[in-house]
């Protein structure tokens, strides 16, 4: 295909106060396609190292220049959110204005744009497509007769949407706020915020905690009700006795506290989850009903829920579900940029999620049978290794390329790496990865679902296997895994879990993402050995090459 030229979309709308945490915008990005392909993707926090960076708009010009790309000419689209659908970074010299409308637009909208000294064309995309684009990168064109929906705490117009794919067109359902009531569950919920200890620079880490504890409650009817009762008590800020006064009149409990071993207080947050999932199943029951969809791609942040997209699965309400790796905010820009790109050529090539490859060494990794067994020797002996290979994974979820692994059978193990050398709390279990004959092993499946590959999904557990992976099985019984399918998919991981399997008999890894607390996700070497020492584990695999450590 002739060079043609390429499209650069950037999320990077300012945040209403110049504050040290993001407030309502999080997590800036930006990517550069061509022809189809994803050329450069940056999530701001990995160059940054500020988690969740959302200062695109002061480091744009020095991103660029380093690159040399200040001349180069693109086809620019900007992705807006709620509070705004303008750009104007530092220096002034890239300013875009997008029009302002009541109506959700199904196509990117032409803008004012003064980049560089010059005046250029430029769109803006609304948040919500540029969610729901984020899967064509990793799935290719969406499939006839599909269902497109975007679900998060709030987009640019809504907090949920739905389009439908038909006929080789996009059509609009719905885009309303509807269902704000169930997100707020996760994001603006004060009883959720005052169980797990959340600070409001703390926000973006509430959904997963509160999932997590979750899990260590019980679903109970009455307590819905009651909960129901007092709106979940998600406006006492500021007064969270009423909360302890309600529970002592209407329960006879005396709490003390909002003790997160207390089992009323995990039956809550069981009894708020569950019915999230419940409602959101509901959702997407009567749309396919509604439409006759026989597909369904789901993107925003709700879409990292895995006990939804599992209960998704289970109920076998589409005949195929498509979920990208980064539904969240950290793909809005390689959502906006496909989005172009398919109107430009009308086809999306499909990738592997190791997009992340700003300020990296585009070589690929060589993958040397000696730095395997030394690495499968090490896990082998109840040691922790960290992993930082290649590109890194595009989203907020290590998949292999930037992960931490330990053996998961064993559960003190698992809790050091998480607590210790993380900084977890007690109650969160970790992920683990397996070739795909031992997810069948472990959960008694025929056959695993793909969207596994990207660790969206749980599994429930055989009881009598659950001793093998103690250390990534929650209480309640289930497992988020990642599924190795093929060597494809991650070679190094593929050989790893081959080795590991045949001579030490290891079926599974817990695994969790590369970062120390309150960091992101390592993304150069030098990223890798800071955060490899300061967790003290005991080895790491920095491009290929095995580096022992002395802890």
């Amino acid at each position: 295909m002739e060079e043609t030229t390429p499209t650069l979309a950037i999320y990077g709308i300012q945040d209403r106060d110049e504050s040290d945490h993001p407030l309502y915008v999080h997590d800036h990005n930006l990517c550069i396609m061509q022809n189809g392909r994803v050329r450069d993707f940056l999530q701001l926090e990995r160059v940054s190292r500020h988690k969740h960076d959302n200062k695109l708009h002061q480091k744009l010009t020095d991103l660029l220049r380093e690159k040399k790309l200040l001349t180069e000419d693109f086809d620019l689209v900007f992705v807006d959110n709620v509070v705004g659908r303008s750009f104007i970074n530092k220096q002034g010299n890239v300013r875009f204005e997008a029009p302002l409308s009541r109506i959700l637009a199904n196509d990117k909208e032409q803008g004012k744009c003064w980049w560089y000294g010059r005046e250029a064309n430029a769109w803006v995309l609304n948040h919500e497509l540029a969610h729901i684009f984020t899967c064509l990168p990793f799935y290719g064109n969406f499939k006839p007769n599909s269902l497109l929906v975007h679900f998060d705490g709030g987009a640019s117009q809504s907090n949920f949407s739905a389009w439908l794919f038909r006929n080789n067109k996009l059509v609009k359902l719905s885009a309303h706020w509807d269902y704000k009531y169930l997100t707020s569950i996760f994001n603006a919920n004060a009883l959720v915020f005052s169980v797990i200890g959340a600070k409001m620079n703390e926000q973006n880490s509430v959904p997963a905690r509160f999932i997590d504890l979750a899990g260590h409650g019980n679903y109970r009817y009455e307590l819905e009700t009651w909960l129901r009762e007092h709106e979940f008590f998600e406006n006492i800020w500021g007064k969270k006795s009423a909360f302890v006064r309600d529970v002592k009149k209407h329960w006879n409990i005396d709490l003390k506290s909002f003790d997160q071993r207390n089992p009323f207080i995990q039956d809550c947050l069981a009894t708020l989850h569950e019915l999230f999932v419940r409602e959101t199943i509901q959702i997407f029951n009567r749309l396919q009903r509604e439409t006759l969809a026989r597909n369904l791609y789901y993107s925003g942040g709700c879409a990292l829920n895995t006990a939804v997209n599992s209960q998704l699965i289970k109920e076998r309400i589409f005949e195929e579900v498509f979920i990208p790796p980064c539904p969240d905010d950290s793909g809005l820009a390689l959502g906006a940029a496909a989005f172009v790109e398919w109107q430009k050529y009308g086809e999306i090539k499909m990738h592997s999620p190791f997009l992340n490859n700003w300020g990296l060494d585009g070589e690929e990794v060589t993958i040397e049978s000696k730095v395997i067994r030394k690495t499968a020797q090490t896990l082998s002996q109840d040691k922790i290794v960290g992993i930082s290979n290649g590109h890194a994974e595009a989203g907020s979820r290590a998949l292999g390329n930037r992960s931490l692994l330990a053996a998961a059978n064993n559960k003190l193990l698992a809790q050091k790496l998480s607590m210790k050398c993380k900084g977890r709390e007690w109650y969160r279990p970790l992920s683990c990865v397996m070739l795909e004959k031992n997810a069948q092993y472990f959960t008694g499946h025929t056959t695993i679902h793909p969207l596994s590959q990207y660790t969206l999904l749980d599994f429930d557990i055989l009881p009598e296997k659950q001793a093998e992976i103690a250390g990534a099985v929650h209480k309640n019984g289930k497992a988020r895994i990642q599924t190795i399918f093929n060597r494809q998919q991650n070679p190094f991981l593929w050989e790893l879990l081959t080795v590991l399997d045949e001579k030490y008999n290891v079926k599974a890894l817990v695994h969790a993402s590369f970062n120390t607390k309150d960091d992101p996700i390592v993304h150069t070497e030098k990223d890798a050995l800071k955060a490899a020492n300061k967790m003290g584990i005991s080895g790491l695999v920095l491009n290929g090459k095995f580096r022992e450590l002395p802890y």
